[in-house]
């Protein structure tokens, strides 16, 4: 190829990865609502991953990062390892990949991990989303009910706590059966879960959660409440703002893991939320 036909081919290789270009980024593909769904404990980003393919299949943009010192990252737990680093870590996504306009969901004790991160982004939040997961309010800003005057932790938890991995490190399987998240049934999911859950951060849990804007107050939310769980439901300790006004309070019949039993039914709904 001479000098001139290679400056010609190179015009047009030019031309059309400019239209391409373009083409993938049309308006209405920045304005479709990002994804940011949160582990919850013991678990890491690998428990969304069912839903994640569905939403993205769909065209939508979703994010399941793994929060610190569990899943794939259970490498990095230290006994310093608490609450305010889940919520760094998922602002750090935010941050970084510049997130807009998202549905950003919380299962189980992530709730406490969202709420602390919509705190620091309100204007990034298109909708909270809380899945089976416990909601933070006056007196109830962490993991752990504390007594009231002293601010020590019960009894209970000092017993349920002789059972951790160095002093630091909740140990699922120490303390729960498999039916805490799946129902028997799922022998293939429970052999899944056997493989992948980790420890978790104590501190996640113990943590008081300090908020300056309102966390959830006054955002779009919703509240996704497992009824189809049998074994150890979640306490309406957990559930009980999202029944008052101001919430999309949601019944499904599936177990706490319900994004791995049943997770085109989960994607459905999440994008009814996003469409909303």
């Amino acid at each position: 190829m001479n000098r001139r036909h290679f400056l010609k081919a190179s015009a047009l290789a030019t031309s059309l990865y400019s239209g391409l270009s373009l083409a993938s980024d049309t308006p209405a593909k920045k304005t479709k609502p990002v994804f940011v769904l949160v582990h919850g404990s013991f678990q890491g980003g690998w428990a969304w991953q069912d839903v994640k393919a569905i939403l993205q299949a769909r065209g939508y943009c979703v994010y399941t990062p793994t929060c610190t010192g569990c899943g794939e990252r259970v490498h990095l737990s230290q006994p310093d390892v608490g609450l305010n680093t889940h919520i760094d870590d998922i602002a750090n996504v935010i941050k970084f990949e510049e997130l807009d306009n998202i549905i950003l969901a919380g299962h189980s004790y992530s709730g406490l991990t969202i709420t602390g991160v919509a705190d620091r982004y309100r204007d990034k939040i298109k909708h909270l989303v809380y899945f089976d997961a416990l909601i933070p309010r006056e007196g109830v800003m962490s993991g752990v009910m504390r007594d009231p005057v002293t601010g020590e932790l019960p009894a209970s938890w000092l017993k349920y706590a002789e059972k951790f991995e160095d002093g630091y490190k909740m140990n699922f399987w120490a303390s729960y059966p498999a039916k805490m998240l799946v129902p028997e049934s799922e022998t293939e999911i429970i052999a899944r879960l056997k493989r992948l859950i980790t420890t978790h951060p104590v501190r996640q849990w113990t943590d008081v959660l300090t908020l300056e804007n309102g966390g959830w107050q006054g955002l779009p939310r919703s509240y996704i409440h497992c009824v189809g769980q049998t074994y150890h439901k979640s306490s309406e300790r957990m559930v009980a703002p999202a029944r008052e006004p101001g919430w999309n309070f949601l019944e499904m019949n599936i177990p706490r893991n319900g994004m791995m039993t049943h997770p085109k039914l989960l994607a459905d709904t999440f994008e009814q939320i996003a469409l909303s």
